[in-house]
């Protein structure tokens, strides 16, 4: 049986021509939740056309909110069988029973990264899967929101990961699933909804002393990623509330916007 740590760093999807992850495991998971998760939540995906764009042509790290313990799951699912995604987890996860859910983990792509430090590990991981032209899936809240006592905050690593991998990143929302298992009560099956936004570039960022582009542009994503959320305007949603200790961008944006971009003009601007 292939070590988990091993898995970490060999390719699964992109363009590398190095032994991949087996691809079994993956498929037999996806094929299996893909089945339930249709009857029981009749989820569908908006904007799928967005990330299918990038296949091949360019890495990308997907940034999404993150509201409940089934985000991860919809957020494999929306994008296979045709793309695969490599999450980045909290590395204490990877040891639990014994190691099987790192097995099972590492199997469809997760690799780890240590909470609160600079994990230069993970960000060398990260910057090689993007080189490879794979998708890296970020949660820059770092935690589910609503869970515990800690104040909400935005982690700038998923900006930082695009820069030094030179790919776009891809806003997305998992609608409603926050609404599966609300505290003190039992199970719910609400309809699901995954939708993408548009891709963003850190590059269009550079307007901002050099020392503010990460944390601004990973604020943006975050916006973007409630916008979709909530379905209203980027500018409606009310980041002071939803982030009290990060600085707010809104009316630094106001002033000076942020080009819209389609995936094609991301691609070509990244090469």
């Amino acid at each position: 049986m292939l070590k988990y740590a091993d898995m970490w760093d060999m390719p699964l999807g992109g363009t590398s021509t190095e032994k991949q992850i087996p691809h079994w495991c993956g498929n037999v998971i996806w094929a299996f939740l893909a089945a339930v998760f249709k009857v029981c939540f009749r989820y569908r995906v908006d904007g799928r056309e967005r990330l299918r764009a990038f296949k091949d042509k360019s890495g990308l790290v997907l940034v999404a909110n993150h509201t409940s313990f089934l985000d991860v799951v919809f957020m494999y699912l929306a994008a296979r069988p045709a793309q695969w995604v490599r999450f980045m987890g909290r590395d204490t996860l990877f040891d639990n029973a014994h190691g099987l859910v790192g097995q099972i983990l590492s199997r469809v792509g997760a690799f780890p990264v240590k909470r609160d430090s600079a994990d230069r590990t993970s960000i060398k991981r990260a910057t090689r899967m993007l080189k490879n032209d794979e998708i890296v899936a970020i949660m820059p809240e770092g935690t589910r929101r609503g869970k515990g006592t800690k104040t909400p905050e935005i982690h700038a690593g998923a900006a930082f990961v695009a820069r030094m991998g030179h790919v776009p990143i891809l806003p997305m929302t998992v609608r409603n699933a926050e609404n599966v298992k609300r505290k003190g009560e039992r199970f719910r099956f609400p309809k699901i909804t995954v939708e993408y936004g548009s891709p963003i570039l850190v590059s269009d960022f550079d307007f901002l002393p050099k020392d503010e582009r990460i944390e601004a542009c990973t604020w943006y994503a975050m916006r973007e990623c409630f916008a979709l959320s909530r379905r209203v305007p980027r500018e409606e949603v009310d980041m002071r509330e939803l982030f009290p200790e990060n600085k707010d961008y809104a009316a630094v944006f106001a002033e000076h916007p942020v080009p819209a971009r389609t995936p094609e003009e991301a691609i070509a601007l990244c090469r």
